[in-house]
């Protein structure tokens, strides 16, 4: 079978989507490593969690726009980077709710509750990056 048969219409087929999911994994693990890092430090370093959360998120947006548009996506261009900046400002705000949640009703501290929601938090992440900033265009 030929990779042009095996592609549904108006979509990549089958392969090059997980090609695709397993890039966006390679590119969420560096960038995950990078926020957590400097979130877990800022916590360390005594700012409180909702700032280090902002803060490690905003350290982190343009290497993530340029590692999952540029690497997983393989869609970079500076025309999406507001979209971009929505769709993060928003999974921002979904994986703050998701921690403060998570810390008041567990007795997880800061930095495990935030490895937790990350199991959330991501494929969550993968769907509206893919759907809202890296969709396939057409050109009719």
């Amino acid at each position: 079978m030929t990779v042009a048969a095996s592609e549904a219409p108006g979509g990549p087929g089958p392969r090059a989507r997980i090609a695709e999911i397993l890039r966006f994994g390679v590119a969420g693990l560096v960038n995950t490593a990078f926020g957590f890092g400097v979130y877990a430090g800022l916590v360390v370093a005594g700012l409180p969690v909702f700032l280090a959360l902002l803060l490690a998120t905003v350290a982190g947006v343009f290497f993530n726009f340029l590692t999952y548009g540029g690497y997983a996506f393989r869609q970079l261009a500076a025309r999406r980077l507001p979209r971009f900046l929505v769709a993060y400002g928003g999974i921002y705000a979904f994986n703050l709710a998701l921690l403060e949640g998570l810390r008041a009703f567990t007795a997880l501290g800061p930095i495990a509750a935030q490895l937790a929601c990350l199991a959330v938090v991501t494929p969550t992440a993968y769907l509206v990056l893919k759907k809202a900033v890296f969709r396939e265009e057409t050109h009719e």
